[in-house]
């Protein structure tokens, strides 16, 4: 994950550079892994910090989803609230069935892509270009547990039925880190903190007889989403403060 900030202007033209690269350097036909995605360059979106709107976010993906199709041939989809399709604007929708699930529906009704060609880029897959607030990417880890058992946990942290508020939760196995992985968006961070989430996994864990391994929070996290925990708390493998957005963007932006 990459997260850069910055104005507008200078935001559109990274993401577009940064699709145009990976469009040149990643093939799909040779990606292996556990998550979700659909496409080299998989998804970006542009969240409104300090000074910007949503609405500011949506004209500027408008755009660099245009100019990501018209440079790369890579199509298109808009999501979020950029969504020209409201069926599709959840990434999940976008993303069901994976590679193979898209690559059967793109072209056909309610389908055809917001910018570039009705079909798949043969190496590069789709781009998922949106507008949305900030959430924050985080996963714990449960050693000992079978996927099985990490579904029903995923399910019952998931807010769709009825779990943590405002959280998205799939679970995978890690053959190589020899666990399983509980992997959450948490897009509202009001109403579930980082903390929150650790807890009520770390608890559901302990209803199989077993402990959260480790966690970690992928890309940044604003400081209000941590509640003030530290990195042993949530047992992440380093200190936490590389994760704090507001200290990144001071750091970046002084």
């Amino acid at each position: 994950m990459l997260t850069f900030v910055g104005s507008e202007d200078a935001v559109g033209s990274g993401a577009l550079r940064l699709a145009i690269e990976a469009a040149r350097s990643i093939d799909l036909r040779r990606h292996r892994g556990v998550h979700p995605r659909t496409g080299a360059l998989d998804v970006v979106p542009f969240v409104p910090l300090e000074g910007a709107t949503l609405e500011d976010c949506v004209a500027v993906a408008r755009r660099v989803g245009a100019a990501i199709a018209r440079e790369t041939g890579i199509p298109v989809f808009l999501y979020g609230r950029a969504a020209s399709v409201e069926a599709r604007a959840a990434l999940s929708v976008l993303r069901r069935g994976g590679l193979d699930g898209l690559a059967a529906r793109i072209g056909g009704p309610g389908w055809l892509p917001d910018y570039g060609p009705a079909r798949l880029h043969p190496s590069a897959g789709v781009a998922a270009v949106g507008a949305r607030p900030l959430l924050v990417a985080y996963n714990v880890c449960i050693a000992g547990l079978d996927l099985e058992g990490a579904r029903a946990i995923a399910r019952d942290v998931r807010g769709a039925h009825g779990g943590l508020p405002g959280v998205q939760a799939l679970a995978f196995r890690l053959d190589e880190a020899g666990c399983v992985q509980i992997s959450m968006n948490l897009t509202d961070v009001a109403a579930t903190s980082v903390p929150a989430a650790f807890e009520r996994v770390a608890r559901l864990a302990e209803s199989h007889g077993l402990r959260v391994a480790s966690s970690e929070i992928v890309g940044l996290a604003p400081r209000r989403a941590l509640c003030g925990a530290t990195a042993s708390e949530l047992l992440l493998p380093a200190t936490i403060e590389p994760h704090v957005l507001e200290d990144r963007v001071e750091a970046a932006c002084p």
